[in-house]
């Protein structure tokens, strides 16, 4: 078999498909703002408009983790951006509250169905976690601009379902890129293998889950983290203007400001990469999140909400990126990444509606009190996971897959022929797929042939008059 070195990986078109499926939850404060003051609802109504929304996010990524590899992206990809154009357009026309709200979860459905596409692409780069920093890089951008932006354009709850529905239209060309195979996608081998992958992924997926238990940490994990994150993003913009006193144009520039904190740090973890593995920057950069969830929500002026805000939208896509990183580290085919992915836009649409009922029941400070308290019981299992599948080397012959570093350097210890084990950390050794090949059932030779194997050896190595003698003698 012949080596493939695969060319750098076109990761663009998946950019833009994160884009477009994350920017309706980046904007869900404003997008419940608006409708809690231009449309006859209260907060809690607004938010559980706004739950509703992501709820369709969620139900998507469900109902298509088992389908993106037999139908391909590109078909669900543009199925997505069609239906959060048509959706969100249609919640931005009217003002009739039934159509509102079909609108909402028809967009919501497409921004999910573009999220779950550009996960399993993600899922097969080389490098998932670069792509999916890059993605939040992208996101991050749009919706700080958006903040900067909607609240000098007028009021009105159509704007930001408007800049939804755009942004979806803009990424609608990214998804001709998608038939072709990704450079760094993980499905390699035989010709056979590499044809179906042109297809646009369309290989079939076979076989169990791997790290079902973990899988599944993660995902609860993962789907309490998102709530407790946007729990307090959906209400955010309550304590903003209710708490602390300040101006829609001031919360535009806190929270522009706060996604600009995003992009830096997004842009040092990608940066930092996996010097530090996954395991310190999901735990500990939780534990951080957790404190300043407590701050953004006792704050009762500029200084306090600002200071919360901003390091909060610091550390979260930080957190994110390499939780991204992780699941699609659990299966390279990216089942995991759209499960976990649909479980934490579960915990998302769950999220504003968790908020406004604390918020009412609590005031903002209990509220903030039982997130950070929820973000600390989770950080914990999410770091285990991450100790348990992310960073072993795989290293030939006597380090197996679940060796890690301390078998590593066990390997490279003295006795070890130099040259034949890798320094520590080195990248795993890809398993290539071979297809195509006949399913034979293995079976064991007979005792006297094992047996006699090494006597025929030895004859086909002699000379032909040296075996016509012994043939002679035997006779």
């Amino acid at each position: 078999m012949s080596d493939h070195t695969p060319a750098p990986p076109a990761a663009w078109p998946l950019v833009a498909l994160f884009t477009a499926g994350y920017t309706a939850p980046y904007l869900l404060p404003t997008v419940v703002g608006r409708l809690d003051a231009h449309l006859p609802l209260s907060p809690a109504q607004a938010g559980l408009i706004g739950s509703i929304l992501l709820l369709g996010s969620a139900a998507a990524g469900f109902a298509l983790a088992s389908r993106i590899p037999r139908h391909g992206p590109r078909p669900l990809a543009r199925l997505g951006l069609l239906l959060a154009v048509l959706g969100y357009g249609t919640a931005a026309a009217t003002t009739v509250l039934p159509l509102v709200i079909a609108g909402a979860v028809v967009g919501g459905f497409g921004s999910g169905t573009a999220t779950a596409v550009a996960a399993s692409g993600i899922a097969a780069q080389r490098d998932p976690h670069r792509t999916s920093s890059l993605g939040l890089l992208s996101v991050s951008a749009t919706a700080g601009a958006l903040y900067l932006t909607l609240p000098r354009l007028g009021g009105g709850h159509w704007l930001p379902f408007a800049a939804i529905a755009l942004i979806a239209m803009a990424c609608w060309p990214a998804t001709g890129r998608l038939g072709a195979p990704a450079a760094g996608d993980r499905v390699a081998g035989d010709r056979a293998v590499r044809g179906r992958a042109a297809a646009g992924w369309a290989v079939r997926v076979r076989g169990r889950l791997p790290y079902p238990r973990a899988g599944m940490v993660l995902a609860g994990a993962l789907m309490l983290w998102s709530l407790a994150q946007n729990a307090l993003w959906g209400v955010s913009g309550r304590i903003g203007a209710q708490q602390a006193g300040l101006s829609e144009v001031t919360l535009g520039i806190v929270f522009a400001a706060a996604l600009g904190a995003g992009l830096l740090g997004v842009t040092a973890a990608s940066a930092l990469g996996a010097r530090l593995g996954r395991a310190v920057p999901v735990g500990a950069g939780t534990a951080l999140i957790a404190g300043c969830v407590v701050l953004a929500s006792h704050a009762h002026g500029l200084g306090t909400f600002a200071a919360g805000e901003v390091l909060w939208n610091a550390f979260y896509p930080v957190v994110l990126s390499y939780a991204i990183g992780l699941a699609a580290a659990l299966d390279p085919r990216g089942r995991w990444a759209v499960l976990v992915g649909s479980a934490s836009s579960l915990g998302v649409a769950c999220g504003p509606v968790a908020g406004s009922l604390l918020a009412e029941g609590f005031g903002f400070p209990g509220m903030g009190l039982a997130l950070g308290g929820l973000l600390l019981a989770v950080a914990g299992p999410m770091a285990a996971v991450a100790l348990h599948v992310g960073g072993r080397p795989l290293t030939p012959g006597s380090v197996r897959r679940r060796g890690g570093v301390a078998a590593a350097v066990l390997a490279a210890g003295a006795g070890t022929p130099a040259g034949s084990v890798p320094r520590v950390g080195a990248p795993e050794l890809e398993v290539v797929e071979l297809a195509g090949l006949p399913a034979r059932p293995l079976r064991l030779a007979p005792l006297r042939v094992l047996l006699l194997a090494p006597t025929a050896a030895r004859r086909t190595r002699e000379p032909a008059p040296a075996r016509r003698r012994a043939g002679a003698g035997s006779r």
